[in-house]
């Protein structure tokens, strides 16, 4: 037969439906077994509904909800802005790192340890699907993880910030009492990094200080090495000094030749204009030695001045960190005393009055409708092929 006249897998598939609605219409004694019916509908249907209606252990669910937030601080100030860095100013609102502990084996662990977690997951008389430790599981940490991740949720609501955990358990009691053991063990967390923000911030802060006192110290030192080797206590104020005497000499220098001129002018031949010559030549020389003094020689004042005004300038930058470095360690101390994270309960958890857990007859039907779903599909791909065969 040729391509041509073979027909399509379509209407090979409508030619299995038409079959099959004929065989609907024999008489029940006539009809075939629908193997396939029983094996992937009835029976996963039918075992789903001996375990939900017969076998499955009720769990009550015990519900807690929870923010984690910033402590109300003043707004930082110039010096605390440098506490940021090291953390005290990074308080997150955010829960994921409670939400990650207490999803984590170190939950499990601890939880363990305190002889709560075996004996809730565990309990006598719970069916062997559901309880610790099921087939496939061990008496091990990592077993116990496994059936403490199907008992225990975390979730997280953006719109609100607030924080859901469900614990399940086949007691009520013991639902709520391992939900309040989570959040004190979230609550630790949360202190915990409160202690090390703190203790981070005033380690910074005190090597801060440590920093600024040696370098004032080092600053000191150097000063009082310049004065002793210069035999200066303020060279800048010697050539103040030295200036003020200049400026004296000066003035008494312009008295002196006008006196002098006024004098040749009257009496040309006195013989008091040597000696005003003499004195005006000594204070030129003496001005021009105390000019000296201050600028131009090598061992002037002026370099000594300059060097001065650095180790002076150095030692007031060193003394303001020092300052500053200071107030930022008793900032740090303040805020060490203060929690800047918290985690507040908004509700729960309580113990339920009435087990939520399995959803019986929700479970079923979803049981029910999924295989339902499966073997339609299969069923119409194997008429649709077989057809397609007998046609070929």
């Amino acid at each position: 037969m040729s391509d041509a006249e073979r027909p399509s897998p379509v209407v090979g598939l409508f030619s299995g439906m038409e079959a099959a609605r004929r065989r609907s219409r024999l008489p029940l004694s006539d009809r075939p077994l629908p193997w396939g019916f029983l094996l992937v509908v009835a029976l996963p249907t039918l075992a789903a509904a001996v375990y939900f209606l017969l076998i499955a252990s009720p769990r009550y669910v015990s519900e807690a909800r929870f923010i984690v937030r910033a402590g109300t601080r003043p707004p930082p100030t110039s010096v605390g802005l440098a506490l940021q860095g090291a953390g005290l100013a990074s308080a997150q609102t955010d829960a994921f790192a409670v939400h990650d502990w207490m999803r984590s084996r170190d939950a499990v662990v601890e939880l363990r340890d305190a002889g709560r977690l075996e004996a809730v997951l565990g309990a006598p008389g719970a069916d062997p699907v559901s309880r610790w430790p099921r087939l496939g599981e061990g008496r091990t940490v990592e077993g116990l993880h496994r059936a403490y991740r199907r008992f225990v949720t975390v979730g997280y609501d953006s719109t609100t910030g607030i924080s859901v955990l469900r614990v399940e358990a086949y007691r009520s009691e013991d639902a709520r009492r391992l939900a309040e053991n989570l959040l004190q063990g979230g609550e630790r967390l949360v202190n915990r990094l409160n202690v090390r923000a703190a203790a981070d911030a005033v380690t910074e802060a005190a090597r801060a200080v440590d920093e600024a006192e040696a370098r004032l110290a080092m600053a000191s030192s150097r000063l009082t090495g310049f004065r002793n080797r210069q035999r200066f206590i303020d060279p800048q104020g010697a050539a103040e000094a030295g200036g003020q005497v200049i400026v004296a000499l000066t003035t008494q220098l312009a008295t002196l030749r006008a006196d002098r001129a006024q004098l040749a002018a009257e009496a040309p031949q006195s013989p008091q204009l040597p000696s005003l010559d003499g004195r005006i030549r000594a204070l030129e020389r003496q001005i021009s030695a105390e000019r000296a003094r201050i600028a131009g020689a090598a061992d002037s004042l002026a370099p000594q001045v300059s060097a001065y005004e650095d180790l002076v300038l150095e030692r007031q930058f060193a003394d303001r960190q020092l300052a500053e470095a200071t107030s930022a360690l008793i900032e740090a101390r303040q805020e060490a005393r203060r929690q800047s994270l918290y985690l507040e309960r908004v509700a729960g958890p309580l113990a339920a009055d009435e087990a939520t857990r399995p959803r019986r007859w929700r479970s079923i039907l979803i049981v029910l409708f999924s295989t339902l779903l499966i073997w339609g599909v299969g069923r119409l791909l194997i008429l649709g092929l077989r057809e397609h065969r007998q046609a070929a």
